[in-house]
């Protein structure tokens, strides 16, 4: 009686859940199904991959971004490391989108409870880590972008010191050069190209500098604005050059170093999934026998 009683609990509680939701998206005037399905092919036809809940999630995140309160420090942080990130939202919203998913994942804990209780406070802190995860997960985005720029630098010093005894106007050779540049650098030059058409060459360049916060596109711009003032500089992009090859060949073995370990790591799972089947197995005959001896 007493399991009858806690599967009808579970069931009317389903069942309000369901209710309260369905209520709250009528009053928050939540888009349908056929509106998410329409705005999914339209976003498929302009190749934004955006799917139907992805669209009720960033909808409910915005909703939420308004109730939101942050540290004014940490807003002033978070705009800095969106702006950075090239992420183009609010930290609210930012900060709202983590809830949302979250949230969902704590949810299952309510279920866990009445089918396995030990299990429920294991899903509560797997939902607080991906929030935390999530919230804290551009400052991934910017190390990531700032490795790609760096990564990509080597290649804008030898164009630079091949070019600069004939060419020294900055302007035309980041144009010349981004044409073929890595997604994320071609992204920052092309904000510093249009700056530089709309205000000083100079600024337009200290701004790249702070925008990326990369040391070594600093001996970048430290170098295109002793072109701008007319230095001589073919010995500094010489030097330059030479340097960016070496750490380049650094990050290429640092690269080359991580595939064994991965490989590692994906073989002692296997062997782990092995084992685990193994012992299955062994488990289910011993349980077998035992049964048939009594």
């Amino acid at each position: 009686m007493r399991v009858e009683s806690g599967q009808l609990t579970v069931i009317v509680g389903v069942f309000v859940a369901v209710g309260v939701f369905l209520i709250l998206c009528d009053i928050k005037r939540v888009p349908f199904m056929k509106t998410s399905k329409t705005i999914k092919n339209l976003s498929k036809r302009q190749k934004a991959g955006t799917g139907v809940f992805e669209i009720w999630a960033r909808d409910l995140a915005a909703w939420l971004s308004r109730f939101v309160r942050i540290n004014e420090y940490k807003r002033l942080q978070l705009v800095s490391d969106l702006q950075t990130a090239g992420v183009d939202i609010t930290p609210e919203l930012h900060t709202a989108k983590a809830f949302v998913k979250a949230v969902p994942v704590g949810l299952l804990a309510i279920p866990a409870f009445y089918i396995f209780p030990l299990i429920s406070p294991l899903v509560l802190v797997l939902a607080v880590m991906l929030y935390f995860r999530e919230v804290r997960g551009i400052q991934a985005a910017i190390k990531n972008k700032r490795g790609c720029i760096n990564f990509e630098l080597p290649r804008l010093v030898a164009t630079i010191d091949k070019t600069i005894e004939h060419n020294r106007d900055v302007l035309t050779l980041l144009e010349e050069y981004k044409s073929g540049a890595a997604p994320e650098l071609k992204h920052e030059l092309d904000i510093t190209v249009a700056d530089m058409r709309a205000s000083n060459y100079e600024s337009a360049l200290t701004r790249l500098e702070a925008r990326v916060g990369s040391t070594m596109l600093s001996d970048v711009t430290r170098g295109l604005i002793g072109v701008i003032r007319g230095d001589e500089t073919r010995l500094y992009w010489s030097a330059l050059s030479v340097k960016f090859a070496d750490i380049q060949r650094t990050m290429l073995k640092k690269q080359a170093q991580k595939v064994p370990r991965k490989v590692r790591r994906l073989s002692m799972c296997l062997l782990f999934c092995f084992l685990v089947i193994y012992l299955i197995i062994i488990g289910v005959e011993v349980v077998g026998s035992l049964g048939a001896m009594f």
